[in-house]
């Protein structure tokens, strides 16, 4: 079992040090003022350590910080997260081809999807990204995922133009049904008389 460190600081008393916990925005940091308070008012270990929400080893880490920074040795250090896998640089270039549409003749493709940046990210940077993660990074350089119908390079617009311009009107809708004259009550088509009846 690992020896309690003691509290070597005199700088703040147990008053001033109530005093800060009382004042700090930071319920954690509070807390752990709290707890080093207790130590040096004499309480044991493990009643600091229940009292602060921690246990004695934790405690003990602490008092290490505290007797090293004081008080600021006490907040949470900030944490620096998970690196960007895609430098400022690289994500601009991903925007541009974003931007300019994928070339059917390298690319393969009309359109970009998640997968297919996926792969051209992995060959042009060697960096290997989720599917999912593309999406996200498309997200985050204001790209949305609503985008118009491909049109294929090959597609001639002008002659679309003048077919629609020089096609003959097609005929209004026909009805299902037929005109009212020619179905009976019960839905059923009604014959034709034969001309022998008729005479």
């Amino acid at each position: 079992m690992s020896m309690a460190i003691e509290v070597t600081r005199e700088d703040l008393s147990v008053v001033q040090l109530r005093a800060e916990a009382r004042h700090s925005l930071d319920t954690k940091r509070a807390r752990r003022i709290l707890a080093i308070a207790m130590v040096l008012d004499g309480h044991s270990r493990l009643l600091a350590a229940q009292a602060g929400g921690m246990d004695r080893q934790t405690l003990r880490d602490w008092v290490h910080r505290y007797n090293a920074a004081g008080l600021e040795g006490l907040a949470d250090q900030p944490r620096s997260g998970r690196p960007a896998r895609l430098n400022p640089a690289q994500l601009a270039e991903v925007a541009q081809w974003v931007n300019d549409g994928p070339d059917l003749e390298t690319d393969g493709v009309v359109r970009w999807r998640c997968v297919d940046l996926q792969a051209r990210i992995a060959a042009k940077f060697e960096v290997e990204l989720h599917e999912r993660t593309v999406g996200k990074l498309l997200e985050k350089l204001g790209f949305s995922n609503m985008s118009a119908r491909p049109i294929h390079p090959k597609s001639d617009l002008e002659a679309q133009e003048i077919f629609k311009k020089t096609s003959p009107n097609s005929p209004g809708p026909q009805s299902r049904l037929g005109s009212p004259s020619s179905r009976s009550k019960s839905g059923s088509k009604m014959k034709l008389a034969s001309a022998s009846k008729a005479l």
